[in-house]
């Protein structure tokens, strides 16, 4: 059954699953991929009645949105937070009986422009907001507003974001305000990027408001990822999914019409089915047998990677969850306050900042190594708040992940690969198929109930 009224063709609400009788097992598939795409996708599969075998080459589950050590708190790898609108997401909290656990808190938001921070929270500090002139104001609020209530998203396809936003914001406002964020998220990558991208971007956050004043609520599991993964994997277990951990895959061959995994560590398996939800381009390498034309889309797809890092301080900063920069010349993208969300007392009392730096592919940014990193960011982090001390700063770690999302370049959904291949029981379910939408969780486990629905096993 399926909502019409969803833009992605399905709700949460109505996904209908054909169930059998756990130990009436039909097929066994193998999920390569133990982030959420693949957890949701190996639940959807276990309550069909499948044989579900759940492949990981790391050492733990989550891909990005796995959990870490920063000083002596765990916590959440990159940031991540859950919005009230993001229904699939709660749908699954929902099953993992986490949902009633979420704490939800208003947040507020920073810009740092001209050399000074600037809170823009609400209407009328953003009316307040000195770097643009009230004409320029009300452009910017058109266009955001405007985003809002386009639904046909596939003509923003066909022109770049950077005429759109300056057709509606006007030049000035466009110099700005919108060109420093583009390219603090997409590089120079911002010229051919489409402005289907912008307009994800504001039907997310939009829908994330609440009334009057249009206060953003945001919210998060207590515990962070780390508990939600927890509960994730005991239900997986506890529905006899076989969980394979640090079982990095070399490749997916064809033998007589049925994928054999060769792993780099241990004996190859073989199966009915394997769904594979690693990136495009690891995709194109491990599936040895796709066809050329397969082979060449998942390996032409472009990626912004990132360098995050984590910061455990004894003291908040500005108090804001993110703080935008239109300056130039920082080594960061963004500052992102967890702690102006998440209650210190789940971070022993201490306070937790994310520093994310976007990259593209030869920035030399992910080359650096992890002292060159810290220098550079603590050096960044002191010029928009003076009064920080080293000694303020606890821990400090970097992570960096090569492929997290596919730039979206125009007509980028009319080069997406559909779930099926030509490579015999090998189907694809994975970040590049994320067309209308960001890359954050709550996508993340949509693009794997559609694909549920869509897949005939």
């Amino acid at each position: 059954m399926i909502n019409k009224s969803d833009p992605k063709g399905l709700s949460p609400t109505t996904i209908s699953i054909p169930r059998q009788p756990l130990g009436e097992t039909r097929k066994e598939i193998a999920i390569v991929g133990g982030g959420m795409l693949g957890l949701t996708l190996a639940r959807r599969l276990r309550q069909r009645g499948e044989k579900v075998t759940l492949i990981e080459a790391a050492p733990h589950l989550g891909g990005l949105a796995s959990a870490w050590t920063v000083g002596d708190v765990v916590w959440d790898r990159h940031y991540h937070v859950t919005l009230l609108s993001d229904s699939y997401t709660l749908a699954i909290l929902k099953e993992l009986g986490l949902e009633q656990e979420m704490r939800w808190v208003i947040t507020r938001t920073g810009c740092y422009s001209n050399t000074k921070l600037y809170s823009v929270s609400n209407t009328m500090e953003f009316l307040r907001f000195p770097p643009l002139n009230l004409i320029d104001k009300f452009r910017l609020g058109g266009t955001i507003f405007l985003g809002s209530r386009i639904k046909n998203w596939k003509k923003l396809e066909q022109i770049t974001v950077s005429d759109w936003l300056t057709r509606w914001s006007g030049r000035q406002t466009f110099e700005r305000f919108w060109l420093p964020l583009l390219k603090s998220k997409l590089g120079e990558s911002y010229r051919e990027t489409s402005a289907a991208f912008i307009w994800t971007t504001i039907q997310r956050l939009y829908a994330a408001r609440s009334s009057g004043l249009k206060q953003e609520m945001f919210g998060y599991a207590p515990g962070g990822y780390a508990h939600v993964l927890d509960k994730f994997a005991e239900r997986l277990k506890s529905d006899r999914v076989d969980i394979q951990l640090g079982c990095p895959v070399k490749q997916i061959r064809d033998e007589n019409g049925k994928p054999v995994i060769e792993f780099e560590n241990r004996e190859s398996q073989r199966f009915d089915k394997v769904m594979v939800t690693a990136s495009a381009p690891i995709a194109a390498n491990i599936c040895t047998a796709l066809s050329n034309h397969e082979r060449n889309q998942l390996a032409n797809v472009r990626y912004l990677g990132i360098v995050c890092a984590s910061l455990l301080m004894k003291r908040p900063l500005g108090g804001f969850y993110v703080t935008n920069i239109t300056d130039a010349g920082f080594p960061f993208t963004g500052v992102i306050e967890m702690s102006a969300l998440v209650d210190p007392k789940e971070l022993d009392g201490n306070h937790l900042v994310y520093l994310p730096r976007y990259v593209t592919e030869g920035d030399p940014m992910y080359e650096l190594a992890d002292d060159e990193i810290e220098a550079l960011f603590k050096k960044g982090l002191k010029r928009m708040y003076p009064d920080l001390k080293n000694s303020d700063i606890l821990a400090f770690r970097v992570s960096r992940v090569r492929y997290v999302m596919p730039i979206p370049v125009m007509g980028y959904s009319e080069t997406v690969l559909p779930f099926s291949t030509t490579q015999p029981g090998v189907f694809l379910v994975n970040s590049s198929q994320i067309v209308n939408g960001t890359l954050n969780v709550n996508e993340t486990v949509a693009l794997a109930e559609r694909a549920v629905q869509t897949i005939a096993l």
